[in-house]
Parts: C-alpha cells; sequence; structure tokens
C-alpha cells in the first residue's frame, strides 16, 4: 500500500487501484468545506460510486414499485378516478422495498446472493432478541395503561390492543400475519435486510440509521394522499411522526446488529410495533404515552450502546 498526498489531502489506494479517502485527511480545513467532505464520504472516487450504485438501484426499484402498485389508491387525490382496487392492496404496496431488494441483489449477486439474504428471514437466535422484538410493544402498552392510571386515575383497560381498527373482522393472529408479511418483511428485507449494512459499511450505525430513515420517510409520501391519519398531520403532525420513524429505525438497526443480521427480528419488531400503536384504544392517552416511552428507550439505546455500532457487538457491514 502506497500513499499519495496533494497539499492537505491525502489518498491511499489498495492493489486493485480504488481510491479510498482518509477522513482525517479534511482535518484543519475551514468549515466552508464541510458540504465537500459530506459529499465525498458519500459519493468519494471509484471505491465508494461502486458501493453506492446498489443503494441506488434498490431505493429507486423500492419507490418505483410501491408507489405504481399504490396509485389507485392514491389516483383520487391527482383528479384520476375509476381506477381497479384490488382486495388488501394498501399491503401489496407494502411489498415494494422487499420486491426491490431481491431484483437488486440478484443483479449484484446472483443466485448465491438471493440464497444468503432468504436464510437471515428465518434466523431467530439468539433468542432473547426474537422475544425483544414480539413481546415489547406489548409491554410499552402496559406500561403506558399504568402511567395512565397514576397520572390520571384512569380505570386500566387493554381490550383494544388486540382489535384491528382497520380489519375487525380479524383476529389477533390474523393481523399479525397480516403486518408480518406485508409489512414486516415487505419492508424490513429490504430496509434492513438490503439498505442497512451498505450503509454502516461507510457511516456509524447512528448516521446510517438516520440516512435510511430519510429514504424510508420518503417511500410512504403517498399515504398522506388517501390513508386515515396521514392526510390531516399537518406538518406539526409530520414531524411528529418523521421523529418516530427515526426512534424505530435506531431500534431497529439495534435489533439487526445485535442479533446478527436477523431479518426475522425486525420484521416481527415492525409487525407487533404497528399492531401496538394502531389499536382500537379508547383511551388515547395510551397511545401518546407509549410513544413518549418508545422514545426514551430509542436514546437511552443511543447512550448505552454507541452511535458507532448501536449494539455491543460490532455493527453489521455489507
Amino acid at each position: 500500500m502506497a500513499t499519495l498526498t496533494f497539499k492537505k489531502i491525502s489518498f491511499f489506494y489498495t492493489s486493485n487501484y480504488e481510491y479510498l479517502p482518509k477522513p482525517a485527511a479534511f482535518n484543519g480545513l475551514p468549515k466552508t468545506c464541510y458540504p465537500i467532505k459530506l459529499y465525498w464520504n458519500l459519493i468519494g472516487y471509484k471505491h465508494n460510486s461502486k458501493r453506492m450504485r446498489p443503494l441506488i438501484i434498490y431505493f429507486s426499484l423500492a419507490y418505483l414499485i410501491s408507489w405504481t402498485i399504490w396509485f389507485p389508491l392514491y389516483s383520487p387525490a391527482l383528479g384520476i378516478y375509476g381506477l381497479p382496487v384490488l382486495p388488501f392492496h394498501h399491503g401489496i404496496g407494502g411489498l415494494g422495498p422487499l420486491i426491490a431488494s431481491l431484483i437488486t441483489t440478484y443483479i449484484i449477486e446472483k443466485k448465491n446472493g438471493v440464497k444468503k439474504l432468504s436464510i437471515l428471514l428465518f434466523k431467530v437466535k439468539p433468542l432473547v432478541y426474537t422475544l425483544v422484538a414480539l413481546l415489547s410493544p406489548f409491554l410499552l402498552a402496559v406500561m403506558a395503561s399504568l402511567i395512565d392510571f397514576i397520572v390520571n386515575k384512569t380505570p386500566i383497560s387493554l381490550s383494544g390492543l388486540f382489535v384491528a381498527k382497520e380489519f375487525p373482522s380479524f383476529s389477533f393472529i390474523q393481523f399479525f400475519l397480516y403486518n408480518l408479511l406485508f409489512f414486516g418483511f415487505g419492508e424490513e428485507v429490504g430496509w434492513r435486510g438490503f439498505a442497512l449494512p451498505r450503509l454502516q459499511s461507510r457511516f456509524n450505525a447512528l448516521a446510517a440509521s438516520l440516512i435510511l430513515t430519510v429514504f424510508w420517510a420518503l417511500w410512504h409520501w403517498p399515504l398522506f394522499l388517501y390513508r386515515p391519519g396521514f392526510m390531516d398531520m399537518g406538518i406539526s403532525g409530520t414531524f411528529g411522526w418523521f421523529f418516530s420513524l427515526l426512534t424505530g429505525s435506531i431500534l431497529l438497526t439495534w435489533l439487526y446488529n445485535s442479533s446478527k443480521a436477523s431479518i426475522l427480528v425486525c420484521a416481527i419488531f415492525h409487525s407487533t410495533v404497528d399492531i401496538a400503536f394502531l389499536a382500537d384504544f379508547t383511551n388515547k392517552n395510551i397511545i401518546n404515552y407509549m410513544g413518549v416511552l418508545i422514545t426514551i428507550w430509542g436514546i437511552a439505546t443511543i447512550f448505552l450502546f454507541k452511535p458507532r455500532h448501536l449494539a455491543s457487538t460490532e455493527r453489521i457491514k455489507k
């Protein structure tokens, strides 16, 4: 390995002539150069652009697939009416990130890459993180109900926790499986299984979580045109929603890294969080307290496990 120095900017190159920037090379430069440093970290030379290419393909496909599937649902907001809507149409659109990740993985790594990604769908061990993913959102609901009882003297009632407002005829198991398929696996194979380890190879775990949250939030934009709860959210509500998405992203990164890249753990957590926060509680204070509790959990995760890895072990890189 040799070193080249041009004034204050240094590079070292590997035997395959892929140039890598040294972060320390930018030390001492004026603050006005920070955008250059950020751009360099995102794009860089040949090495970095090759690393970013799969992410560009993946995000583009995830948006294209989901937004196209959802089009009949949000087309009335654009003045286009009469397009056919399928049963579970919204859920089918949630499969976009999954389909995009499989296509992109096949393009880059062929069948072997798809096989490796698929194995992570059924990775249960370490079992403790599977249990955390399965039970913690419901524990938050219990804690929120207790807080509401202490603060407001409201009788404790969790009956709405097992009732789906969107599908009232569904049993709890049916609603869980619906969420697990369409939004658990549908999203997490892509966001965490494909995108996160590639972002973590370039950024620390916290920065990767923040960057991924931006792309994840953008993916949701059609929902603001047709989904109840999104349509009347307003600017302040949208900022609150984005912050909750960021909190969820941090916790999902912690689970992903701690479970050694288990997509199953992330999919279960995504599903149970959705179920808990979309539960048909008559007392809306419970949802508010749950939001506070999960935010505290996310912040505590950063302080306990540190931004570099957001886990007690090395972050997963690709």
